[in-house]
């Protein structure tokens, strides 16, 4: 029988940077304890990178533990070759010993060597192999790697034919399974890109010749112009080989990744087809089609600059913290901050000697179980969000911090809080915008400790269009993150995706266990 993989997770994430809400996940891994799919490939493990790459990234521990008690499938996580190095085998896998069953190596067929060490290392700790080889339209210019094929049986359990620029044809996936099966007897699979809209057709050519396991994603989400649709494969095999298939649970994980296709439009298109008819690398094309689509976007810069300003005159002893901190955690008032809480809070308890600062009290109540000391900025109206947070007050233990005085912004200060309410006396790293959260925050960081000071929630904005108050947001900050880092002489480092771009990012799943 053929066996399914679905690999949206993992191949979407080239879209999302590997995050997904935890609603959609698990509306899609129940729908799949109802398909007839047989592998799901949540993720990559990867070790750290520079950039923001989210939490199906990096797997940690707690995101697989999740996982295996919500499906009953057989569970992939994937490698990529060039990235990692057989040292690293025991670090990134142990966590998933007792969880994953199958790990699948992406690599170029002119690493083919190096993969097969690699993958001696991952069989030895009793895990199913894959081998997901790059390129199979190109494979006959790499005679080397055609003759170290045959070493593949010793180490893998399944051997996939990779259509990385979704410019193969029915008969090409015919002649390369021939050209495999001289080589060796493992298993293979089938894992096509739909460029030229040819996944279904040349799927089914795979499974017709021999082919044991195919890919495929929940509406084709996957990098580039994406890959067969399972939705089409299983509606296909139902009715050609009578394989039974619940389309109300189908429906339900289509209907969510179709409201997200909305957003971020994968699928093949005028590029995408010239990229596949000439075995373009996706990777330049989906650049290509990014930078465009971000061009639009910076028509926004014309926005003027504009505040309405309030006097306020309301004295307040001088913040001066009697403690100091190794690190502080600065949270915006971006979903962020929310979407990746799980991840952050983790992170923040294993820190020890730290204190959070809430730039903005949106995403206060997030965190305000956590047993740490935190600090709240008060400007404008804040306190009036801060009354909705914390309701009663009763059990409020943080301080507020205001601008320095005289304030030129109104500021209203809940009478619960007047005690632990103090102003900065100055802020010493920007002579201008000292009455911003941020401008306040990044100070009180500094009386508290800079040595290590990391944000979350600062999101920034990419819409088509944005509102004045929201640009001349994002300028503040851009021009706080700079001054910041020239006093320190140390960048920011955002811990959850930021589109600003004065600030050093280190998503915070590659620092979990």
């Amino acid at each position: 029988m053929i066996k399914i993989l679905d690999c949206t997770l993992r191949d979407g994430g080239y879209y999302t940077n590997w995050d997904f809400s935890k609603e959609l996940v698990s509306t899609y891994l129940e729908s799949m304890n109802m398909l007839p799919v047989d592998y799901l490939e949540i993720g990559y493990r990867n070790n750290p990178m520079k950039d923001y790459l989210g939490e199906y990234f990096y797997c940690p521990s707690y995101l697989l533990e999740q996982v295996k008690e919500a499906s009953d499938k057989k569970l992939v996580i994937i490698l990529d070759e060039k990235n990692v190095l057989p040292v690293h085998v025991d670090n990134l896998l142990k966590p998933c010993v007792g969880i994953i069953d199958m790990v699948r190596i992406a690599l170029d067929p002119q690493q083919f060597g190096r993969a097969l060490k690699l993958a001696e290392r991952i069989k030895a700790m009793g895990f199913e192999v894959g081998f997901n080889t790059m390129y199979m339209s190109r494979w006959r210019e790499f005679p080397a790697f055609l003759e170290d094929l045959r070493f593949v049986d010793q180490v893998a359990d399944y051997f996939y034919m990779v259509d990385s620029f979704g410019g193969v044809y029915p008969q090409d996936v015919i002649e390369t399974i021939n050209l495999i099966r001289e080589k060796t007897n493992i298993k293979l699979g089938f894992h096509g890109h739909n460029n030229l809209e040819l996944g279904l057709i040349n799927t089914l050519t795979a499974i017709e010749h021999g082919v044991e396991i195919v890919d495929a994603t929940i509406t084709g989400m996957g990098r580039g112009a994406g890959n067969l649709k399972t939705e089409l494969l299983l509606t296909a095999m139902n009715a050609k080989d009578g394989l039974e298939v619940d389309f109300n649970a189908l429906s339900k994980t289509v209907d969510g990744f179709s409201q997200l296709q909305q957003s971020y439009g994968w699928g093949t298109n005028l590029p995408y087809m010239v990229s596949g008819a000439n075995s373009l690398p996706q990777k330049n094309v989906m650049e290509w089609v990014t930078q465009r689509f971000y061009s639009f976007n910076s028509i926004i810069r014309a926005l003027n600059n504009q505040k309405q300003k309030v006097k306020d005159n309301y004295k307040l002893p001088v913040f001066k913290p009697s403690k100091k901190y190794d690190n502080v955690v600065i949270i915006g008032g971006g979903a962020n901050a929310v979407n990746h809480a799980q991840g952050l809070r983790e992170f923040i308890a294993g820190l020890g000697n730290v204190c959070i600062i809430h730039a903005s009290s949106k995403n206060a109540n997030t965190y305000e179980d956590l047993e740490i000391d935190q600090v709240f900025c008060l400007v404008g109206n804040e306190g009036h969000r801060l009354e909705k947070v914390f309701h009663s007050f009763k059990n409020f233990s943080g301080s507020c911090v205001l601008p320095p005085y005289p304030r030129e912004m109104g500021t209203y200060i809940p009478e619960a809080v007047v005690e632990n309410s103090f102003e900065l006396e100055r802020i010493e790293f920007s002579n201008r915008l000292n009455d911003t959260h941020t401008a306040l925050a990044l100070q009180a960081a500094l009386e508290l400790g800079d040595e290590n000071v990391f944000i979350a929630g600062y999101d920034g904005y990419i819409q088509a269009s944005i509102s004045q108050k929201e640009k001349s947001l994002t300028d503040e900050n851009e021009f706080l993150f700079s001054s910041f880092a020239q006093h320190t002489g140390k960048p920011l480092v955002s811990l959850t995706p930021t589109n600003y771009k004065s600030v050093a990012v280190k998503s915070v799943y590659s620092l979990l266990a």
